[in-house]
């Protein structure tokens, strides 16, 4: 197998990369549902400024939701591993949509639901509630349009306009009662967007998931689940156990997805993850085995993915994405480590070095050689030779 030189905190050192490893194969329908928050693959040939344009390759884009599906994922599209609100505008998010769903229609058993928020609405001092509920308004209804699922995202502009827990009441209240289908609720916690601090109208989770509760209870009709991302398996399983019924847990928690999804005696999450992007085909086998209720062979899958997601989503969280797209292009699905947004240059050399070995380590390098080669490109950008 391919050896090379990594950078270490101690210097460069030498590692060889171990075969890929072999999953079951992932046979649909699984015991729970798993939707993979995918990414958009930039367009480096473009003519644009990196930084604030958003130029996507849209056949490679949608060729890795393909993917996604072929390995009985769901895809959780145009979210913020799509780079949304953090690059991709909800011009380009539309698009984006509009493809996959298309893509969708044309592949058995694809599942999929689509981000509708409010990132057109920029925050600010003049931006009311009701600008809030336009703008959500205007989304749920694009998605619907174009006859897609929502997964009613958080708002940044509510957090900036919200004076308590109220006005999140009374927004949620609005928007629910409108929707056609039952929707998933995105908390997402301020760890992964430093704007959505104090969301639900309290800093403090716990008090917040009260408010969170109260608006889920009273609209539980249009509410399919709710993700919540807080990193904290704790919390995720206190709000999980007070669910009405019928309401789904969709994990959100990239640290802990394993003993979560697996569940205890009181119930399971589903999930909605942004690592599933890059570990696609060790959840599908690890799904195929709990479908057998062969809990030993699914942790064993997908116990050394966590210490790699752990590293893609170390702080600053926000900037997983560029671990997620770097594994994309260790595997080949896309023949570049461009990002939108330039995001490419917000992790180190050593952070990606070690994010190499994990992902060798869990197996999931599909083509060693062509990891390597790639891996020795970026170290000689670098000065590494």
């Amino acid at each position: 197998m391919a050896t090379l030189s990594l950078p270490t905190p101690a210097g460069l050192a030498s590692y060889t990369l171990a075969p890929p490893r072999e999953f079951p194969h992932a046979a649909p329908p699984f015991p729970r549902i798993a939707l993979a928050a995918a990414h958009v693959v930039a367009d480096p040939l473009a003519e644009q400024d990196p930084w604030l344009d958003a130029k996507i390759d849209w056949d490679r884009t949608i060729a890795f939701r393909r993917h996604l599906w072929s390995l009985g994922l769901g895809v959780a599209e145009a979210m913020d591993t799509a780079q949304r609100g953090m690059g991709l505008d909800w011009t380009a998010a539309q698009q984006l949509i509009r493809l996959s769903l298309d893509a969708a229609k044309h592949t058995p058993g694809a599942v999929m639901a689509s981000g509708a928020g409010t990132d057109h609405l920029a925050p600010g001092a003049h931006v009311t509630v009701d600008d809030v509920i336009r703008a959500y308004e205007e989304q749920c209804a694009a998605v619907e349009a174009m006859g897609g699922r929502i997964i009613l995202m958080a708002s940044r502009a509510l957090a900036k306009a919200a004076r308590s827990p109220d006005d999140y009441v009374r927004v949620y209240d609005r928007v629910l009662r409108q929707v056609r289908e039952p929707v998933i609720i995105h908390w997402l916690g301020e760890m992964f967007d430093p704007a959505l601090e104090g969301y639900w109208g309290h800093h403090d989770h716990m008090a917040a998931m009260e408010v969170a509760l109260e608006v889920i209870a009273a609209h539980a009709d249009r509410v399919d689940g709710v993700k919540i991302s807080l990193l904290d398996d704790k919390k995720e399983i206190a709000m999980r156990r007070r669910l009405p019924k019928g309401v789904r847990m969709y994990t959100g928690d990239d640290f802990n997805y394993a003993e979560l999804i697996a569940g205890d005696a009181e119930g399971h999450s589903d999930a909605l993850l942004g690592i599933f992007d890059p570990i696609a085909p060790a959840v599908g086998g690890a799904l195929a085995a709990l479908s057998k209720n062969d809990l030993s062979t699914f942790h064993d899958i997908l116990a050394p993915t966590v210490p790699l997601s752990r590293h893609i989503f170390q702080a600053p969280t926000r900037f997983y994405k560029t671990g997620v797209v770097f594994m994309a292009w260790l595997n080949g699905h896309q023949d570049h480590f461009v990002m939108v947004g330039g995001q490419q240059s917000t992790r180190s050399l050593q952070h990606f070095s070690e994010l190499f070995r994990l992902a060798d380590k869990a197996g999931l390098l599909r083509d060693p050689d062509l990891a390597a080669s790639r891996m020795r490109t970026l170290l000689a950008l670098h000065g590494v030779a």
